[in-house]
């Protein structure tokens, strides 16, 4: 068994589910209300948490696959998530997109970037095979 490194744990504690739900974190830096998809009202739901946990994250792994190859990324980079809640039958499951934006940065440089970042993020290697995702340069 090889020794791994904590960085960080986040904790947070939910009560309720995704129709009036709440979520609050330990330090109290996240309080939210949880609501249903789509329906208008107070709260957010899983998939959009998700969505913003991934593209925030996917965000520093493409700053350390520039540092790795020596590219300046532009002060602009924005990356656009995109998370699917699907059913098929009786069964949920969830697709994304990540539409990533490196105004400035060559296609073949930024589609290397990219395809770093995604090997190197822990939220792209915690779906990797489990959903469907597509990586997109906007």
């Amino acid at each position: 068994m090889t020794s791994k490194k904590i960085l960080y744990t986040a904790k947070v504690h939910t009560t309720g589910a995704r129709d009036g739900g709440t979520s609050r974190s330990d330090d109290g830096k996240l309080d939210i209300r949880h609501s249903l998809p789509g329906i208008k009202g107070n709260g957010t739901n899983p998939e959009q948490l998700f969505a913003a946990g991934w593209s925030a994250c996917f965000d520093g792994a493409l700053g350390l696959a520039a540092r790795k190859f020596k590219v300046e990324l532009p002060t602009d980079v924005a990356i656009d998530a995109e998370v699917d809640l699907c059913l098929e039958g009786d069964a949920y499951f969830l697709r994304a997109r990540l539409n990533v934006s490196l105004p400035g940065v060559e296609r073949d440089i930024a589609l290397r970037l990219i395809d770093t970042a995604h090997q190197t993020c822990p939220y792209s290697k915690a779906v990797r095979g489990n959903i469907d995702v597509v990586l997109n340069l906007v």
